[in-house]
């Protein structure tokens, strides 16, 4: 629950990120809910558009958003050694 709770949090307020480089087909569960808030606001913010519809106009709804960042954050907390792109697969399809 607590990640679930620090995902939320990153809806408060980032701060700005450092350059650097993620590739999140080798990144774990683990690794991404040990990163700091604002990577994970990124990597979030990724992956709400990554799995929209191609043709899905361009809004946020950011219900929708915290949602399912709960789900990956459930998910994640309870199979740390999966990697994060099977876990967005597994609960938003592709």
């Amino acid at each position: 629950m607590k990640y679930v709770v620090a995902i939320i949090a990153v809806m408060l307020g980032t701060s700005p990120v450092l350059a650097e480089k993620w590739d999140l087909s080798t990144m774990t569960c683990q690794q991404f809910i040990n990163s700091d808030k604002s990577t994970i606001g990124v990597i979030l913010s990724w992956l709400d558009a990554y799995y929209k519809d191609e043709d899905a106009p361009p809004v946020i709804d950011t219900e929708k958003f915290v949602s399912n960042a709960e789900k990956l954050g459930t998910y994640c907390a309870a199979n740390p050694q999966i990697g994060l792109i099977t876990a967005s697969d597994t609960l938003f399809g592709e």
